[in-house]
């Protein structure tokens, strides 16, 4: 799939990937702040700021002249922040185009934080970290970063801390805005049934006069660790969910698509190992994931798993176990074939609408400052070989990188820690 790039001369990327064949067509903007651009006073100001650049515009005054204009169309949007960036989109017939580009662009410059707006939606946020930390299959992901990363920016929760919504000013998001909200650290992306020529016209014409300013860097990530880790969170749950990490190597590294492959042996689809382990033969769970997450200057490697209280420890010897294999023996030529074809068969499917396009394109440009297609991720991964698996797992399968979140109805985490060895 072909796509093009043109900065403008303010330094924002524009990224236009025309869609023939596909109905509609996707705006997105991307922008350079997430949490770790926060200071521990401010933690949850990128993700307030999400929500509150959906309140009022100048030329939409309330949230109800935002969505109903975009309901009008038909139209699918949202926003979303993580640590690194923070993204706003609508999708709609491509025949809207310039309508939905008008309002995604309108909330992206032109929000105004109405006071009364900002009140009533510390409430919702306050609920939003209530209904996470409710889910201990997502909640225990907050701990791992937590685990890992402590406490600076990488290892602080996205959504901030409850005392920290509440004590938020409209002065702050106006100052955040103005520190991140920047067009060099900007990337707006189209996918669908457009033409370059219409997305130029509608960028150079929205945000061509857009100035420039100097943008805040964020805290570069400190990793230190000796021997295996572990954060317990007790909770009367019906069962005991985890996460196995490992420290890796960050969004640059050439070894990514090797621990992509390494992922699928393991935890890619019904036939992995570690879901026929799991599930299949020992019953004691319903999902089990295995996949590397990586940033711009950190990354890990992590197994979840919902599994059976009463038996945990042996869940966690089995998991190491199938890790340790992967150092021990080569994975068979029949096995390996199969785990790819299983990855850049998802990866295709996954990439099936305008939506799915832009975020794979834009989130490569954004953070690396340029993107590969489907084609060229799916050869890097055909050429990973079962030697480079078998050295890679020698490399981050060690106690020293080792680390357990954990939430269940446990107290203690030394019991844990005599479990936790390769």
């Amino acid at each position: 799939m072909k796509f093009s790039k043109k900065v403008l001369k303010n330094g924002l990327r524009v990224v236009t990937i025309p869609m023939k064949e596909n109905p509609t067509a996707t705006v997105l903007v991307l922008v350079e702040a997430g949490s770790k651009y926060e200071e521990k006073r401010n933690n949850g100001i990128s993700h307030f700021l999400e929500h509150m650049c959906f309140k009022g515009t100048v030329k939409r005054p309330k949230a109800i002249d935002i969505s109903k204009e975009l309901d009008a169309l038909g139209s699918q949007y949202n926003a979303f922040t993580g640590q690194e960036y923070t993204g706003y989109y609508a999708k709609s017939d491509a025949k809207h185009f310039s309508k939905i580009f008008d309002v995604v662009s309108d909330i992206y410059l032109n929000s105004t934080f109405p006071e009364a707006e900002m009140q009533k939606e510390k409430g919702v946020i306050i609920e939003e970290i209530n209904m996470y930390e409710d889910l201990p299959n997502r909640h225990v992901q907050d701990l791992m970063m937590e685990l890992l990363y402590g406490d600076a920016p990488a290892g602080w929760n996205i959504a901030g801390s409850k005392k920290n919504i509440l004590n938020m000013k409209r002065d702050d998001f106006v100052n955040y805005k103005k520190a991140h909200y920047l067009p060099e650290a900007t990337v707006l992306i189209v996918a669908g049934a457009v033409t370059e020529k219409e997305v130029l016209r509608e960028a150079n014409k929205i945000f061509g006069s857009v100035k420039r300013g100097k943008k805040m860097s964020k805290v570069k990530v400190k990793e230190a660790q000796s021997k295996p880790e572990a954060l317990i969170s007790f909770k009367q749950t019906d069962q005991t969910h985890f996460v196995l990490g490992v420290r890796t190597y960050d969004l640059f590294s050439k070894n990514n698509a090797v621990l992509s492959v390494l992922g699928g042996v393991l935890g890619g689809g019904m036939s992995s190992r570690l879901f026929q382990k799991l599930r299949e033969e020992m019953g004691v769970g319903y999902y089990v994931r295995a996949y590397n997450d990586t940033y711009t200057d950190h990354g890990f490697f992590q197994i979840s798993a919902g599994v059976d209280n009463k038996r945990i420890n042996e869940v966690l010897s089995a998991v190491l176990e199938e890790c340790k294999k992967l150092k021990n023996e080569k994975v068979g030529e029949e096995e390996l074939n199969k785990v790819k074809e299983c990855l850049i068969g998802n990866m295709k499917l996954s990439l099936e609408s305008s939506d799915d396009i832009a975020n794979f394109y834009g989130g490569q440009e954004l953070l690396k400052r340029k993107s590969r297609n489907m084609e060229e991720k799916a050869l890097e991964i055909r050429k990973v070989t079962a030697a480079q698996i078998q050295n890679l797992a020698g490399e981050i399968f060690q106690n020293k990188k080792l680390n357990l979140a954990l939430i269940g109805p446990f107290k203690e985490k030394v019991p844990f820690l005599k479990i936790l060895k390769f």
